[in-house]
């Protein structure tokens, strides 16, 4: 008797070691959504121009002989929202170098920058929450006669490659 309860129990423990084991419910497609774009404001290139950085936390620097005016244009990084599950793991891949085309003419190269979220990204926020990842930027200008004063604008590419 003894041994056929030695035996049942040996069984039932089993069984509860495999159903704590349960495979986990398949990760959430993550959610990216655009809350704000990326922006240089306003400058003055001079004569061998220059570049102009954002940096993910919204500081603006120049390089060469660029100069940063005020004039009410508002400068700032571009801010992402991410969901996901929170322990879900995402890199950040930049995509290639974008021109920017302006309303007088010239173009301005723009780089994207690192991102305030390092690399890798961990969802560490519960849905329905989501994480601002903030993404700055370098434009290149050249001198006045490449790039003429006036408003530029473009598109520029990055992807979120969740593990």
């Amino acid at each position: 008797m003894t041994n056929l309860r030695f035996f049942i129990s040996i069984i039932l423990a089993t069984q509860v070691y495999f159903q704590s084991n349960a495979q986990e419910m398949p990760p959430r497609p993550v959610s990216v959504s655009i809350v704000q774009s990326l922006s240089f404001g306003a400058f003055s290139n001079g004569m061998s121009g220059g570049s102009i950085t954002i940096t993910p936390f919204g500081m603006r620097y120049a390089t060469g002989t660029i100069i940063l005016v005020d004039m009410g244009y508002l400068y700032f990084p571009a801010i992402f929202r991410v969901g996901g599950n929170p322990g879900t793991i995402l890199h950040l891949l930049n995509g290639p170098d974008e021109t920017l085309t302006g309303n007088n003419g010239g173009t301005l190269l723009l780089q994207i920058g690192e991102s305030s979220a390092g690399d890798p990204i961990i969802i560490n926020v519960a849905l329905p929450g989501t994480m601002e990842i903030r993404i700055g930027g370098k434009l290149i200008a050249g001198s006045p006669m490449a790039n003429p004063p006036g408003v530029y604008n473009g598109s520029f590419t990055v992807m979120f490659i969740q593990e």
